[in-house]
């Protein structure tokens, strides 16, 4: 699907004064309509196609083949069972399922370094990795990163030459700005697709994904299955953000990791270091003034809440820094290191963005009292 937005210049003369309607008038007045939308065609084209012929050669298919053996019931290695059955047990024996699946990335030097999302590679047996030329290569996970859903992909290209894709600056997006999806959704090989820059900076919560730690760039070109891992592009040809997700449930609406984001992350991930995460250990809820009043009202709530707006801590998992810190529950967190915070996906951009170790002197309401905590972040533990 093929979503195309943009304003129409309209173009017109002056009429003279009380001219008489006429059957040739009436029939001139298509003409400034399709006038206009003759020059936006033009318009379209003439940066689409520039775009796409300047990037479309560094964005790749990447096939991959994941081997899943499934277990066996303990019931069927009980000899006795082995014996009566004979034979016919042998069906029942653990058996290899492979699972093929397919994405998209692109290319971003000549050495063969491929950034796709990590959910595209996660735990694949086999990579391989088609150039829009037609070439193929056996291609090498380097890194991944789940939190984020970044990965990196190698390629060997020996004497042949890659094209790579210029990238860009996310941080220069405006919303309205076009937004062009190039990949390989459900198996048609170089699709794109136009739209604009819908939002920047959803939250991963507000976007429908929770276990992501970043914000995205929301967009109205169609980014369907397959497309995952392949580039955003501006109306240059550069690439922005890497596409990543689609809201099953609204049409219309994907979501791209901005490209800044996968810069900073790159030689990490190249290196096959673990991407460091940082976090406190807080489970929370965005809180306003009314929210606390229908609780307090309500006889059977385990705690009174401060009616302020700011971010409710909901639990403090033991052994946390939060919990180290001193953080409550039913604590109430309205400033980070000197800024008001009333927003949880706020305050989780903070602690990413901070670093290891990093003291974060929280302001928070206890009851009706303000204090000051500093709590020190640490690495999230679980992530690959």
């Amino acid at each position: 699907m093929l979503l195309c937005f943009g304003g129409f210049h309209f173009l017109s003369s002056q009429a003279e004064p009380f001219a008489e309607p006429s059957l040739n008038n009436q029939e001139n007045t298509s003409a400034p309509l399709d006038l206009a939308k003759n020059l936006v065609a033009k318009d379209r084209d003439s940066f689409v196609s520039a775009a796409v012929a300047r990037t479309g050669s560094a964005v790749v298919r990447i096939d991959t083949e994941t081997v899943v053996t499934r277990s066996i019931d303990p019931f069927f290695n009980d000899p006795f069972f082995r014996e009566f059955f004979g034979e016919q047990f042998r069906s029942h024996l653990p058996q290899e399922r492979r699972i093929a699946g397919q994405g998209s990335g692109f290319i971003i030097d000549g050495n063969g370094i491929i950034l796709t999302n990590a959910h595209v590679v996660n735990k694949a047996d086999k990579v391989t990795v088609t150039l829009k030329d037609g070439r193929t290569f056996n291609g090498q996970v380097r890194g991944t990163d789940e939190v984020t859903d970044l990965a990196v992909v190698k390629i060997s290209p020996q004497e042949d030459k890659l094209p790579v894709a210029p990238l860009g600056d996310s941080a220069n997006l405006k919303v309205g700005d076009w937004a062009i999806a190039v990949g390989n959704p459900v198996g048609l090989d170089n699709t794109v697709t136009l739209g604009i820059i819908s939002t920047i900076g959803r939250s991963a919560a507000k976007a429908g994904i929770p276990d992501k730690r970043l914000d995205f760039i929301q967009t109205d070109a169609a980014i369907n299955p397959g497309n995952s891992g392949g580039p955003l592009l501006n109306s240059q040809g550069e690439v922005i953000g890497i596409n990543t997700a689609i809201r099953a449930d609204a049409m219309g609406i994907g979501f791209a990791i901005p490209i800044n984001k996968a810069k900073t992350l790159q030689n990490i991930l190249v290196s096959g270091q673990k991407v460091p995460h940082p976090y406190i250990g807080v489970q929370m809820v965005n809180l306003t003034p009314e929210l606390a009043r229908e609780n307090n009202k309500n006889s059977n709530s385990p705690i009174l809440i401060p009616e302020v707006e700011g971010i409710l801590v909901v639990q403090v998992v033991p052994n946390t820094p939060a919990a180290k810190a001193g953080i409550r529950r039913g604590d109430v967190i309205v400033g980070v290191n000197g800024k008001l915070v009333t927003d949880g996906s706020e305050l989780q951009s903070i602690v990413e963005n901070s670093g290891l170790n990093a003291p974060l002197k929280l302001q928070l309401y206890r009851g009706d009292h303000v204090t000051y905590l500093t709590v020190r972040t640490a690495q999230l533990e679980g992530t690959p």
